[in-house]
């Protein structure tokens, strides 16, 4: 079977690529590479270098494929903020272009990944996926407004998806050759791993006053290797089943800032200088997974749930990476 992967160069797209290659599935990538970086795509998967702008470039790279899986975004909550506009484009009318073109050649399945992000401040932690869904920043809004038209699409043109909302993506293939470089760097595990290697000064902690145990933000963290996994286990079920779904993508369980660093700092050896400042605006105090849904729909569990081992895999890749 042959999959599209859109966003394939970029963090979790090249993992998901690499997982799916290992798993005997062929591989079709298209990325424009405004974010991805060319070296992490798996040389075993044909590279498309083409923007879902562009539907030329989404035929060309969907031909023969029978299945799709949808990461290319923007995908920076603070820069969606400030710009907007660019969201909505890239997240939504883009991803529009990318369903136009599946359906014109009758591939009707799509894997989609989506965020937590949709549901803003939780009325409860753990997070359901029926729970409430109130963006606070416009990346999480033009998640949420296409896992709205997919449903449109379900019902309309019998387009079957499954949307996963990961929590914090972590780690790296702990075989090595890719990992997390965002540019700028705004995921506070790769920023904590920066200081450790002496790439930056510090790091900022965002506000002291959450209400949680020690007063900085808690999240779920998942290790990228276990949402490759959950893309693979969902595609089949999607197969399967043929109903399209919604499922959480974490571990179940919270980790504040402040534990973060000091993990960091167990794994790397090193002094990890911070400075809290102010709150961003629409920051939860918690966001964690229920994972009940995906656990008794798919029977599946993330296996790399100590954070200390997903900083470790992180932390190799990230040493191997900028220190060339």
């Amino acid at each position: 079977m042959k999959i599209l992967v859109t966003g394939g160069a970029g963090y979790i797209g090249s993992h998901v690529t690499k997982y799916l290659l290992d798993k005997g599935y062929k591989v079709s990538v298209l990325d424009n590479l405004s974010n991805g970086r060319r070296e992490f795509v798996d040389k075993r998967a044909k590279f498309h270098k083409g923007d879902l702008a562009n539907k030329d470039d989404i035929k060309k790279a969907l031909k023969s494929c029978q299945a799709a899986m949808h990461f290319a975004a923007s995908a920076s909550v603070p820069d969606s903020v400030k710009n907007p506009g660019e969201y909505f484009v890239n997240n939504v009318s883009n991803g529009l272009n990318l369903l136009e073109v599946m359906w014109e050649l009758g591939v009707n399945y799509l894997i989609f990944s989506s965020s937590a992000g949709v549901y803003g401040n939780p009325i409860r932690v753990p997070i359901k996926e029926d729970d409430p869904k109130i963006p606070t920043h416009p990346y999480g809004l033009s998640k949420l407004m296409f896992e709205e038209i997919l449903e449109w699409y379900n019902r309309a043109y019998d387009l079957k998806s499954i949307s996963l909302r990961y929590f914090c993506a972590a780690g790296a293939d702990p075989r090595g050759g890719i990992g997390e470089d965002h540019r700028p760097e705004t995921h506070l595990i790769p920023v904590v791993l920066d200081v450790a290697l002496g790439r930056r000064d510090h790091v900022e902690v965002f506000g002291g006053d959450f209400d949680t145990p020690d007063g900085t933000g808690v999240r779920d963290f998942v290790h990228v290797m276990d949402i490759a996994e959950s893309h693979a286990v969902a595609l089949k079920h999607l197969l399967e089943e043929k109903q399209s779904e919604i499922f959480n993508v974490g571990i179940g369980k919270g980790y504040s800032v402040l534990e973060v660093i000091k993990a960091a700092e167990e794994v790397t050896g090193k002094k990890i200088k911070f400075k809290k400042v102010g709150r961003r605006p629409g920051d939860p105090d918690k966001l964690v997974a229920d994972v009940g849904k995906i656990r008794s729909a798919l029977g599946w569990e993330a296996k790399n749930k100590d954070l200390k081992d997903m900083i470790e895999d992180a932390w190799e890749w990230h040493k191997s990476y900028f220190q060339k």
